[in-house]
């Protein structure tokens, strides 16, 4: 039984960011929570993926985005729905808008030590979310006495975008991606993975099916719902007058972006809009 957010009592209005579509498994789960959250949501295809781009450039280019886009949407709240944007931008984006609040995306590594019953715990992520500090304080943090295991995935990003498309993606292929979960000495132990990309949420199904029954598979796009709700029920509704409908927005056109919108209304969107990136030498968030 899926658990319910807490009761607000008027309409609200999000942005949820991501770098491609992995950030709309978690505006499906807020909308599933409350049908007075109306949800914008930008994705900055244009340099998709995150995972592979340097960390100082990322950075300013995800602080001045979002800021802008908050100068523009007029969000009561913002989720980074985003691993990579989180570990590496959360900080500074609450530092640039001070009067916004952001919920972001952490690796489900407390999550994972609490379902383990063996001790030994896997994440699967994005290189970029495996190789920062981040992860490491998480672990000495949530799970210190928990063995690890945490695999970069190269493709399953890209698998996920393709999946979400309604185009097939082998088997095979999605097996050879993970598959570094298992060569470690302990992987025969392993029995709780936690999903560090949200885009994975849409390999969700393949990989319990490719993975042994008693594996746990960890996603965390409900629990940020959740606290999405938490964090809105602090606030004042909106009032006034009638919000404009919400929009799915692009940085780019996405690839195969005719297949992609047909999916889009599933999620509550009518269609792909391309979105103004500005340059990054402002940060116009409201003080």
């Amino acid at each position: 039984m899926q658990e319910s957010g807490p009761t607000l009592s008027g309409p609200y209005r999000v942005l949820a960011f991501d770098s491609g579509i992995g950030g709309l498994g978690i505006v499906r789960a807020i909308r599933a929570l409350s049908p007075l959250i109306q949800v914008d949501y930008l994705a900055d295809t244009a340099v998709f993926p995150y995972g592979e781009q340097e960390d100082a450039a990322l950075t300013e280019r995800i602080i001045s985005l979002v800021s802008h886009a908050v100068a523009r949407l007029r969000p009561q709240a913002v989720v980074i729905a985003c691993n990579t944007a989180s570990t590496l931008a959360l900080d500074a984006l609450r530092v640039a808008c001070p009067a916004i609040p952001f919920v972001g995306c952490v690796p489900p590594i407390r999550w994972a030590a609490r379902q383990t019953k063996t001790g030994v715990i896997g994440l699967l992520a994005t290189r970029a979310t495996i190789r920062r500090p981040y992860l490491t304080r998480l672990h000495a943090l949530y799970a210190p006495q928990c063995t690890l295991i945490a695999h970069a995935a190269p493709h399953l990003a890209s698998y996920a975008e393709q999946v979400f498309r309604g185009h097939p993606v082998p088997d095979s292929a999605i097996y050879k991606d993970i598959e570094g979960l298992f060569n470690h000495p302990d992987s025969a132990r392993l029995d709780a993975v936690g999903l560090g990309c949200t885009h994975y949420t849409f390999m969700l199904d393949r990989l319990r099916r490719l993975t042994p029954p008693t594996m746990a598979w960890l996603d965390p796009a409900s629990a940020v719902a959740r606290q999405c709700c938490t964090v809105l029920q602090a606030l004042p509704p909106t009032h006034g007058h009638t919000a404009p409908p919400e929009q799915a927005w692009f940085t780019a056109y996405p690839q195969d972006a005719q297949a992609l919108a047909m999916h889009l209304p599933a999620y509550g969107f009518d269609g792909i809009n391309l979105w103004d990136t500005p340059t990054p030498a402002a940060h116009p968030c409201p003080a």
